[in-house]
This record gives C-alpha cells, sequence and structure tokens, in this order.
C-alpha cells in the first residue's frame, strides 16, 4: 500500500491483486471460437491479408498458433499490447475497442500466452514477450518475461524470417483440454470438433473479408492448413428476392451517426440451385434459428439471427434474414459487449425496425407458403362418402402467382405496408381461404 498527500488530501493506492484479478478476468465470455475470431480481428487491424490458425494436438503440450503476414508490432507496441486496458486509442472503424481483447481472449482458454512479432519490412528484427499466468500468480504482479528459447518460438522466428507479421501462441490449454486427462483420444477428438467448428465460425463472422466486400484488400484464412470459404448468409449466388434498403440515424453524444438495414428473403428448397446448397445455407443453427437479423459492426458480423426481441421465430418467416450495419461510432448506443459477439438493438432504433420487418416477413410468408402442398396436412385416404365434385370444393384454392407480392410492393411503394399487414391479418382471421389464394 502507497501513501501520499496532494492539496492537504490523503491518497492511497489500491492497485488490484494481479493474482486475483487476471484469475476473474478467464470468465469474460468467451468460448474457443469467439476467442479465436478476437485474435483475427488483430489481424485485419495490422493489414494482414493472410492468417493461419494451427491447433495442433500433442497432448499436454497441445497448443494454438495464430500466424498473420500483417505490419507487426515494435517492441515498445507489442509491450503495450499486452497491457490490460491498453492506452492507445481507436480510431473509426477499428474492430478493437476496449484494449483487452488479445489478453482475455487468449486467457480465456490457456495459461501461458506468447507473441512474437516483426514490425521493420528491412531488418529481421524480432520481440517476443510472454503472459504466463502461473507466474503471475506466483509474483502477484501485472508483468510479462521475455520467454526463453522453444520450439514454437522458433517455428515462429523461422516463419517471420520472410518478412513482418505476428505469431501468438496459446500454451497450457487448460481451458480446452481435460484436468488430468490431456494425452487421450477425447482430447485430441476435441480439438478436431474445435478446429471444424473455428473454420465454421470464421467462415461466417468474416465473410465480408474473405469475398473482398470489405474496404480493404481480400483477407485469406486456413485452418490447419485448409483454407476457409466464406458462409455469406444471404446466398448471393441463388434465386434470393431484395427488398429494399433502410437507412436510420441515431444520435450518440452529440454525434450522430447511421445504421442501414438490408433486408432478403432467400429461396425455397426447390428454387436452391442444388439440395446440398440448400442445407450449406441453412447455417450452424439451421433454416428456423438462423433467421433474423445479422449485425455487422465495421464489417464485421457481431450476432447471427434472431430477432432480438422485435419478434418470435416462426417456420412460416424461416427464409427471411436482414442484415443489420453499423459503424464504430455507434458502439455506445448499440452496446457492444468485449467478446464482440451480442449487441442490444438502440430503444430508439426498435420502432424504426419494426414496419420493414413485419414487411419482410411478410414476404417470407408468401414465398414459403407458394412452395408448400395446397393440400399439406390433409388426409390421404380418400372420404368414400363425397362425391368428387364436394371433395374439391373442399380444396383450398390454388395461389394467385405474384398477387401477393404485388399487393405488398405497391403498398411498400405508397407508404401502407403497416396497414396492409393489419388487413391481411383480419383477412386470415375472416377468410382463411382468400388468404390462401393471395399466397399469404
Amino acid at each position: 500500500m502507497v501513501l501520499r498527500w496532494s492539496n492537504d488530501d490523503r491518497i492511497v493506492d489500491v492497485t488490484p491483486s494481479a493474482r486475483r484479478l487476471t484469475d476473474s478476468l478467464r470468465h469474460i465470455g468467451y468460448d474457443f471460437v469467439t476467442a479465436v475470431a478476437d485474435l483475427v480481428d488483430n489481424s485485419v487491424a495490422a493489414d494482414a491479408r493472410s492468417v493461419d490458425v494451427d491447433i495442433q494436438f500433442d497432448g499436454a503440450r497441445s497448443r494454438v498458433m495464430i500466424t498473420d503476414d500483417g505490419i507487426g508490432m515494435t517492441e515498445r507496441q507489442l509491450n503495450e499490447a499486452l497491457r490490460f486496458g491498453t492506452r492507445r486509442s481507436y480510431g473509426r472503424g477499428d474492430l478493437g475497442r476496449f484494449g483487452l481483447g488479445l489478453k482475455t481472449a487468449s486467457i480465456s482458454q490457456c495459461r501461458r500466452l506468447t507473441v512474437v512479432t516483426r514490425h521493420s519490412p528491412v531488418h529481421a528484427r524480432l520481440t517476443a514477450r510472454c503472459l504466463d499466468l502461473d507466474y503471475v500468480s506466483r509474483a502477484d504482479r501485472w508483468e510479462i518475461t521475455e520467454p526463453p528459447s522453444s520450439e514454437p518460438i522458433e517455428r515462429a522466428r523461422r516463419w517471420l524470417m520472410d518478412g513482418p507479421g505476428t505469431v501468438i501462441i496459446w500454451e497450457s490449454l487448460d481451458r480446452v483440454l481435460p484436468a488430468g486427462h490431456p494425452e487421450g483420444g477425447w482430447a485430441r477428438r476435441r480439438l478436431e470438433n474445435l478446429a471444424r467448428r473455428t473454420a465454421e465460425y470464421l467462415a461466417m463472422v468474416f465473410h465480408r473479408f474473405l469475398e473482398g466486400e470489405a474496404a480493404r484488400d481480400r483477407l485469406t484464412v486456413s485452418v490447419n492448413g485448409a483454407k476457409v470459404a466464406p458462409w455469406n448468409p444471404f446466398a448471393p449466388g441463388e434465386d434470393r428476392l431484395q427488398l429494399p434498403p433502410k437507412r436510420f440515424e441515431l444520435e450518440v453524444a452529440g454525434h450522430v451517426g447511421q445504421a442501414w438495414l438490408h433486408p432478403f428473403v432467400l429461396p425455397p428448397r426447390s428454387r436452391f440451385s442444388t439440395p446440398g446448397e440448400f442445407e450449406r445455407l441453412s447455417g450452424p443453427l439451421k433454416w428456423n434459428r438462423q433467421q433474423g437479423l445479422y449485425v455487422y459492426r465495421a464489417d464485421r458480423l457481431i450476432q447471427s439471427g434472431g430477432w432480438c426481441g422485435l419478434r418470435a421465430a416462426d417456420e412460416h418467416t424461416k427464409l427471411a434474414r436482414a442484415a443489420l450495419d453499423f459503424d464504430t461510432d455507434l458502439d455506445p448506443a448499440f452496446q457492444v459487449n468485449v467478446a464482440k459477439m451480442r449487441v442490444t438493438l438502440p430503444p430508439e432504433l426498435r420502432p424504426l425496425l419494426e414496419s420493414p420487418i413485419q414487411d419482410l416477413c411478410h414476404q417470407a410468408e408468401a414465398v414459403y407458403r407458394r412452395e408448400s402442398p395446397v393440400n399439406a396436412g390433409a388426409s390421404s385416404v380418400p372420404d368414400t362418402n363425397l362425391d368428387s365434385q364436394s371433395a374439391a370444393s373442399r380444396q383450398q384454392p390454388r395461389p394467385l402467382e405474384g398477387s401477393g407480392l404485388a399487393l405488398r410492393a405497391a403498398a411498400m411503394e405508397v407508404g401502407e405496408s403497416e396497414a396492409l399487414g393489419k388487413i391481411m391479418d383480419k383477412v386470415r382471421e375472416r377468410s382463411p381461404h382468400v388468404a390462401s389464394a393471395l399466397g399469404w
């Protein structure tokens, strides 16, 4: 404890216990795939064109190495990067936010984080630093060390001889490997499964960067040597329906920022190019749970699917997906969490989204119902007590092709989409056969 006096005030230094606080920070909310994604954010911020994730099983010596060809760091920058709550500032469009990601993402999975980096494109001058939780626990001080030579560090040095970049090494994977049994087949299968899940997650979260749609050079990511193909939730290569985009203005601390909504109705199974592509586009959680909003911050996907409380998921609207984009200047309004995997819709934005989301879901339901058999659920056994004419009269009429979509398009043009929605709700209630004929 340090005491000092300033202007007759008694000031007491209460620097937190390094041992206790680092243990608490391990529980900040990451899982393996979101922790890896947070480190890929750093590679993107460093202008990397290539990122390689290597998940190596070697029993208790298993490790994860994340390598990029970005601009690297100087010795001073590396020391600052390993500070909890770095003093560096973040500009508009930076994927970083809190100055915690590299450290908290890493120690959420391992007890030993090593960073090897090269900044100069001319001189092969490398800097290595280690954040070892066992050392921090013993010393109870916020200290990093220069690590001794080891096989993974030498491997990182060889890789960086070709030019600038950074290598992140996770060792002592106590949150990944089963305690007491890191050598067994279960541990091996777990790492293999994590490699597969990591590839799928990075394919979704960074799909705009992998496709070259983001405002930077195209990014290449590989996991265990296999190139990651982008997973775009809006099926750009298929016969989808794209509704008009909406722009919203939000004020945060005197600054006006913009958010954009881009709604899509994906095609039903019969209109997909192949059955396999229909299954692939169903997503990790499958069609029903993948419907809804896909929220992007600076082109990086933060939240995938769900309606954020605007409505409930429904089988009839499973083809409805919408991209909601905002830039980093609206971070306070969207309350991005440290792990960058969850946002909260600003209260002033929620009512503005209700009408376009309702229009989107009406369109998706119309497409869904046109795809469904007219007599779905009816008995396949003919009723011999009815003549063919009366049996036919009980069948629902076939939808009038395009009529429902035409009505909705007209309602959107004259600004009466909400009124049309209310009208059709009443039509469904009183004359369901008419609603069915219109494709609702």
